[in-house]
């Protein structure tokens, strides 16, 4: 345990769970998507998340962390009007969602390319978050850690490959977690890989190039 688990985050709002965290959240859909440049979002609340949104700043913080600012941005308390502002069409949607933890929300962006995904995770307390989700592929990790995420197709060896380039050339990368997420047997499969260090680009680069990976993205510590 840490500071920041014990006293929680610097941060702009009045709750750890509801703004921190959500703007953490928020931090996440803005790296999975690579982009800022966001056309749409249709983010649906569960639980708390759906009942105190307003009074608590949760729809602000989380369109301050997709749109790239931190939970101690002073962004945050005009981020409904800066969101307007870029041009971005936004919708909270209250659903409670089966299963979730009360603090969850479901994120589906359309990028000004066209470009779409969903990212689901929740705000578990203390500013801290899981991300439970990505386009539908099981994930687990917090943010507080580097995170390779590896899009593959599932064949025999994919997995081997990856974690021996990392062996071989970039052997002083530690491996925290990993978790492979597969929907089926041979269709397109998941790595998560949690590390302790911040690794080169040209790993990523190394990833991306093997043959049986369709995308490779480093998503920094939030």
């Amino acid at each position: 345990m840490n500071v920041f688990n014990i006293i929680g985050p610097i941060m702009i709002g009045p709750s750890s769970s509801h703004t921190a965290g959500a703007v953490r959240l928020g931090r996440v859909v803005n790296k999975v998507a690579g982009s800022s440049d966001f056309k749409e979002l249709d983010i649906e609340l569960s639980g708390s998340f759906a009942r105190t949104y307003r009074g608590h700043g949760t729809d602000r913080a989380l369109l301050a962390g997709i749109m790239g600012y931190h939970s101690y941005s002073e962004e945050i308390r005009d981020a409904l009007k800066i969101a307007k502002d870029r041009g971005i069409d936004y919708r909270f949607i209250e659903n409670d969602i089966p299963g979730a933890h009360p603090n969850t929300a479901r994120i589906h962006y359309t990028l000004a390319g066209g470009e779409k995904g969903i990212v689901e995770g929740a705000s578990i307390g203390g500013g801290n978050i899981r991300v439970d989700s990505i386009n539908g592929m099981r994930v687990d990790f917090t943010g507080d850690n580097n995170t390779i995420l590896v899009l593959h197709k599932d064949k025999p060896g994919v997995i081997a490959e990856v974690t021996h380039i990392m062996y071989e050339k970039y052997k002083d990368l530690n491996i925290g977690n990993f978790r492979l997420s597969r929907p089926e047997k041979g269709g397109t499969a998941l790595m998560t890989i949690e590390i302790d260090q911040i690794p080169p680009q040209e790993l990523m680069e190394d990833i991306n190039q093997l043959e049986n990976v369709e995308h490779a993205l480093l998503i920094r510590a939030i």
